[in-house]
């Protein structure tokens, strides 16, 4: 049977569903917490609490950190390390790469003709009172964040150059600023996720009503959604941006304007999936995972 190890966080809901797919499928268990990996680049080999990860028939990276910061990107190095050395990576670790880091990932996706909220970067106070005016209200980003944690809402007036300078003076040197876009038709916006590219289902996040954002976190709720044929098109485009992707979620938005895309994700969840449209993704992604080392 195969042995395949899961990076993630021991006792997270996620990472749990995907070791106990793996483990009905294989027999086999084990959680990778990449705090207590060592990496040996004499002989190529990593370790984890006595094993030996270049012996397992692959990695699936269900989550890198309990949070997203530049020392994540250390822990991907030691992926990609292994991943050039022979060992099975899911996904990508080039790709997981591109996508921990807002700023990068927004790039590869401007840069593919991808429609985004207007969105602009300045290590600059002044600059950035200058974009907030012209956009009337925006959304500050971290560039390490998940779940909007983190995020801060900046209006245009006599308080914003205050609460800018507050902002990056919370660690926000890098100011990502995005204009605050409205919803069309509700005050919701979609996770539309694929396995090995390949359209996978959608659901939205349906906002509370109480604050600005949809995220569960702050009240919202995992609702089913049918998108169009264009939206579906649209995030595909943007995760085939990034090859090598098992397994994610594109957040898209849907404007006046048309839809957008807010970012394509590293990782992927499976609770949105699960809860709204009943489809067990820790369970497709462990299938396509054996198919794939076969």
């Amino acid at each position: 049977m195969k042995k395949i190890g899961v990076v993630g966080i021991p006792g997270g809901w996620s990472t749990m569903r995907l070791l106990d797919a793996l483990e009905t499928r294989t027999g086999y268990r084990l959680c990778i917490d990449m705090a207590e990996v060592r990496l040996d680049l004499e002989t190529g080999k990593a370790f984890y609490q006595g094993t030996d990860l270049t012996s397992l028939d692959a990695l699936i990276v269900k989550k890198i950190a309990p949070s997203y910061t530049p020392d994540a990107l250390d822990r991907m190095e030691i992926l990609r390390f292994l991943h050039t050395g022979g060992l099975p990576v899911f996904s990508d670790p080039d790709s997981m790469f591109r996508l921990i880091d807002r700023l990068s990932g927004t790039a590869v996706l401007r840069r593919g003709g991808i429609p985004m909220p207007p969105t602009e970067i300045t290590e600059d106070i002044e600059e950035a009172a200058a974009v907030v005016a012209r956009f009337g209200r925006a959304v500050f980003k971290p560039l390490y964040s998940s779940k909007a944690r983190g995020m801060t809402v900046i209006e245009d007036g006599p308080e914003a150059h205050e609460e800018i300078a507050d902002y990056k003076a919370a660690g926000n040197r890098v100011m990502y600023i995005q204009q605050m876009v409205s919803h069309a038709g509700g005050h919701h916006d979609l996770g539309v996720s694929f396995l090995g590219g390949q359209y996978l289902a959608t659901y939205a996040r349906q906002g509370s009503g109480n604050s600005w954002d949809t995220t569960t976190r702050t009240g919202g709720r995992y609702v089913p959604h049918s998108p169009s044929t264009d939206i579906i098109d649209l995030a595909h485009k943007a995760q085939s941006l990034f090859p090598g992707m098992a397994f994610t979620c594109v957040d898209v938005v849907e404007t006046p304007a048309g839809a957008a895309i807010y970012e394509v994700s590293a990782f992927g969840g499976f609770r949105g999936l699960l809860d709204a449209c009943g489809l067990d993704a820790a369970a497709a992604y462990a299938d396509y995972v054996l198919e794939q080392i076969r």
